[in-house]
């Protein structure tokens, strides 16, 4: 678009994130990074390992300033103020894994100062046992999941046997995470005459592409099942879907990486489609003890046409694809619907969804009935993410970490959802729920252990 290096502005499926960040919990993503047991750094070693690489992830110093009206999006600026006391500190909690987990899930849910870069991380220690992690949290403004594991693993110890930072060892992913030129920090941002004129080339160019946008929005609408011979036939109205508050939970389910996709190979689906099999089947059953019998239910999976040049860039370009898949007993029978819908995941329109949700929901922000909508809301019952991670464990300040913990924040009318992280040899799969809306998510969760392990033995 010919903007001049330095202008760093979020896109405008970031800008749809901080138009509808308006619930009670924040557009937060969080990664747990559990060390061995008794073998954590401490903050001091923490505190010289991220100084060191933290140049090699500039928006990490970077804070988002909004720009005059008529001069385009927001912009990230390297934040002059910026020290990592700011960001990053230590405490204790009661209990054990538990604890940490359980104060990740606050600290998650606490909203970043908007005056500085947009992320904490919190060393924290468990008063029973030797358990200790890592909380690393970041606006979703910041990065989607697959660009937020990218920021960690350069963040993480080199490689002895090159020197090179630690990479995520993908398909998707290049061979290794670069490291920018060190220019002196901080660095001015741009005047407001950069900014206007720069504002004024992406109207130029938007215009030009206008006809390319338009057929990716029509792909966009076949991807949110609005259009198409497979749509989804609207989501169960479930006791899960009401208006959630500012707290949220986490438990986890964890299985060897190999043994799930060995059994999603042999059924010739993908591992996603195995875990939405397990996660309807569980939501079936937790309903059902509450006296609900549904017919299906719609899950959103967020799809993105990232490729390899794209894989570690920062920002947001996903989509989603809701999912219908039955309430039915026979795991079988929901495999099947779910495959019969894997076409719309597939092929050159990945992601497209992207662009008709971004103009739908910023319209319904700018009418200040977003909160409305989503708080009330029969399109999906739950969300799932799944995002491949490193296949050799990451080191940080020496230390081994040993797994992690993905946490999504939901907003809106969505109980509880589920995040997937494949992680050096582990599939983790979080289960994020409203404790107020969601009793028994400790049943849950013990539910959809049992139907992946069901699912991975037969």
């Amino acid at each position: 678009m010919g903007r001049r290096p330095g202008i760093d502005r979020i896109s405008s499926n970031d800008l749809t994130l901080l138009a509808t960040d308006r619930g009670q919990v924040p557009m937060h993503m969080a990664a747990v990074l559990m060390f061995d047991a008794g073998a954590a750094p401490s903050l001091a070693e923490l505190t010289a390992a991220l100084g060191e690489r933290i140049v090699r992830v500039p928006r990490l110093r970077r804070r988002l300033v909004p720009s005059p009206p008529g001069f385009g999006r927001p912009v990230w600026v390297d934040d002059a103020a910026f020290g990592l006391p700011r960001h990053l500190s230590e405490g204790a909690v009661p209990g054990g894994r538990e604890g940490l987990l359980r104060e990740a899930s606050r600290l998650a849910c606490e909203r970043l100062p908007k005056d500085r870069p947009l992320w904490r991380a919190r060393l924290l220690r468990a008063e029973q046992g030797d358990a200790a992690a890592l909380v690393f949290i970041a606006h979703h403004v910041m990065a989607d999941g697959l660009g937020g594991l990218a920021v960690l693993s350069a963040l993480g110890d080199d490689r002895p046997e090159t020197g090179a930072a630690p990479v995520l060892r993908v398909p998707v992913l290049p061979a290794s995470v670069p490291t920018p030129p060190v220019t002196p920090f901080p660095q001015p941002g741009p005047t407001p005459r950069e900014l206007l004129a720069d504002a004024w080339r992406e109207r130029l160019s938007a215009l030009a592409n206008e006809p390319r946008a338009l057929a990716s929005a029509a792909r966009g609408l076949r991807e949110l099942g609005l259009t198409g011979r497979h749509r989804p036939h609207g989501s169960a109205s479930t006791s899960f879907n009401r208006p959630t508050g500012g707290t949220r939970s986490v438990r986890t389910v964890t299985l060897p990486l190999k043994e799930a996709l060995g059994a999603a190979h042999a059924r010739g689906c993908t591992l996603n489609d195995l875990v939405l099999v397990a996660v309807s089947g569980a939501l079936a059953s937790t309903l059902r003890s509450r006296g609900e019998a549904h017919r299906s239910f719609v899950v959103s999976v967020p799809i993105t046409p990232r490729g390899p040049r794209e894989a570690t860039a920062l920002g947001n370009i996903n989509g989603i694809v809701p999912t219908e898949v039955p309430a039915d007993p026979d795991p079988a029978v929901r495999l099947a619907r779910v495959m019969e819908q894997a076409g719309n995941r597939s092929g050159p329109s990945r992601g497209a969804s992207v662009g008709p949700l971004g103009v739908a929901f910023r319209a319904l922000a700018r009418a200040g009935v977003f909160q409305h909508f989503i708080d009330r809301q029969r399109l999906v019952t739950t969300f799932l993410t799944n995002v491949r991670g490193p296949a050799e464990p990451i080191h940080l300040a020496g230390h081994r970490i040993a797994s992690i913990v993905p946490i999504t924040m939901t907003p809106g009318n969505v109980g509880v959802c589920f995040a997937v992280l494949s992680y050096a040899g582990e599939l983790v799969v979080s289960v994020i729920a409203d404790p107020a809306v969601v009793p028994e998510q400790d049943e849950l969760t013990r539910i959809l252990a049992d139907e992946l392990d069901t699912l991975a033995k037969t």
